[in-house]
C-alpha cells in the first residue's frame, strides 16, 4: 500500500545525512566531553563544534545555547526561569494558543502566585501586539509567545511583541519549535531574550532540544549534578543527538529555499480541499503562515474517524498537536479561533515537508473527499443538510 506521511508537524524522520553524522558517536568517539584524557577531548570538541553549528543556525554566539531533552524542556525551564529572574515581578503575559508544555509551565506558576494574563488572538489565529501592549503592567516579568502555531500555523509578529516586552522592562521567550527549519529565525532580528527549538521537527533524533538564553540571561540550575551546560543542567551530554540536532538545524538553513515549493504545495492542498468538499474552512490565516501546514475543519464529522479511514488508505496525518492526540477534548487553539465545539471535533491537520511530492499531495486529494462524504452520509445532521439543500 502506498504510504504517505503528512504529520511532519508531530515528528520527522532522521534524515540520512543527520544519521551518518550521529554514527561516530556510539561506537567510536564515545567519550565523556568532561572527562581530561584524549578520548574526552575529543568528545568535548565534538561538543563545541555542535553548539557553535546550532549557534550559528541562529545568529547567536555558541556560550548562548543550552542544549535540551526537548522543545517541551525548553519551554518549561525558559518560562519558569524567566519569571523566577525577575525578582519581585509576579505577572506573565501568554497567549491562548501557545503549545501546553508553555500553558502547562504558566499553570504552574500561578500555584506559586504569579498572575498570568491570557492574550486571545483574532478568528485567522493572529495576536495582536497591542493586545499585548494593553496587557503589559509594571510587575510583568515575561512575555511568551510562540513564533509558529503547531496546530493551525499562524505565524506571529515576534520582533514587535518583543519591543513591548522590553519597553515594559520584561523578558521576551518565544517557542519557536514548529519555526526552526520551516522559516528564517535570527534571535538578533527578533530582539528575543530566550527561545526553544526541538530536533525531532527538523529530521533530527527524538529526545534532543536547545534553548537560547541571550547574554545576561541566566535561566534556573535546572538540573543539580555537574557543571555541564555551564553549571544550570547536570548531567552528561548526549553527544551523538547533539551532534545531530547540529547537522540537522545546519541542512535546514541551507535548505530554507525549499521551502517555497512546499509553500506551493501547501496551497495546493488546500485549495484542493475546499474546492471539492463543501461546509470545509481553513483553520488560520493564509499569510503568513507555515509553509507546510494545513488545517482544514469539516462539519459533520468527527476527526478522529476521519484519521483512521485516512490511515487505511496509506495516509499519516492528525487532528492537531501530537501531544494531545490521547484526548478527547477539541482544540484549545481551534475553540480560541472562535470555532465552535462541533466543528473543532472535525478539524484535520496535514503538515507536509520537502519530502512529499506534487504525486503525494494528488492523492491526498483523490482519497478525502469520499472519505469525508461516506462520513457525513453517517451523520443525521448532514442528512438534514443535504435534504434541505435539494
Amino acid at each position: 500500500m502506498r504510504r504517505i506521511y503528512a504529520d511532519n508537524a508531530a515528528t520527522t524522520a532522521v534524515s540520512r545525512e543527520v544519521l551518518d553524522a550521529m554514527l561516530p558517536y556510539f561506537c567510536e568517539s564515545y567519550g565523556n566531553p568532561s572527562s581530561l584524557h584524549a578520548v574526552g577531548r575529543e568528545a568535548k570538541k565534538a561538543l563545541d563544534a555542535a553548539r557553535a553549528t546550532v549557534a550559528a543556525a541562529l545568529n547567536c554566539d555558541a556560550n548562548e545555547i543550552y542544549f535540551t531533552s526537548c522543545g517541551s524542556e525548553s519551554d518549561n525551564w525558559a518560562i519558569r526561569g524567566g519569571a523566577h529572574s525577575k525578582k519581585g515581578k509576579k505577572h506573565i503575559i501568554t497567549t491562548k494558543i501557545e503549545h501546553h508544555a508553555a500553558l502547562h509551565a504558566c499553570k504552574a506558576l500561578e500555584k506559586e502566585g504569579y498572575e498570568v494574563t491570557y492574550v486571545g488572538v483574532d478568528e485567522n489565529g493572529y495576536v495582536d501586539p497591542a493586545d499585548v501592549a494593553a496587557a503589559m503592567r509594571e510587575d510583568t516579568a515575561l512575555v511568551s509567545v510562540m513564533m509558529a502555531n503547531n496546530e493551525i500555523g499562524t505565524i506571529q509578529p515576534i520582533k514587535e511583541i518583543a519591543e513591548i516586552a522590553h519597553n515594559g522592562g520584561a523578558l521576551m521567550f518565544t517557542d519557536a519549535v514548529q519555526a526552526v527549519g520551516n522559516i528564517p529565525v535570527d534571535v538578533k532580528e527578533l530582539g528575543v531574550d530566550m527561545l526553544a527549538l526541538s530536533g525531532h521537527k527538523i529530521h533530527a533524533p527524538k529526545g534532543i532540544g536547545a534553548l537560547y538564553c541571550k547574554k545576561g540571561v541566566r535561566p534556573d540550575v535546572l538540573i543539580e549534578g555537574g557543571g555541564q551546560e555551564r553549571g544550570r543542567r547536570g548531567g552528561t551530554e548526549a553527544l551523538a543527538s547533539i551532534v545531530g540536532l547540529a547537522k540537522a538545524a545546519e541542512i535546514a538553513n541551507a535548505e530554507l529555499s525549499e521551502m517555497d515549493k512546499v509553500a506551493a504545495l501547501r496551497d495546493k492542498l488546500i485549495d484542493g480541499i475546499l474546492e471539492r468538499i463543501p461546509y470545509s474552512r481553513l483553520n488560520g490565516g493564509r499569510s503568513p503562515r507555515l509553509p507546510g501546514n494545513v488545517n482544514v475543519a469539516f462539519e459533520f464529522i468527527e476527526g478522529e474517524s476521519l484519521l483512521l479511514l485516512l490511515d487505511m488508505e496509506g495516509i499519516c496525518a492528525s487532528t492537531g498537536s501530537a501531544c494531545s492526540s490521547n484526548s478527547l477534548e477539541p482544540s484549545h487553539v481551534l475553540l480560541a479561533t472562535g470555532l465552535p465545539v462541533e466543528k473543532a471535533h472535525g478539524s484535520l491537520r496535514l503538515s507536509i515537508s520537502k519530502d512529499t511530492t506534487e504525486e503525494d499531495v494528488d492523492y491526498i486529494l483523490e482519497k478525502l473527499p469520499p472519505i469525508v462524504q461516506r462520513l457525513r452520509e453517517m451523520s443525521p445532521l448532514y442528512e438534514e443538510v443535504a435534504k434541505n439543500s435539494k
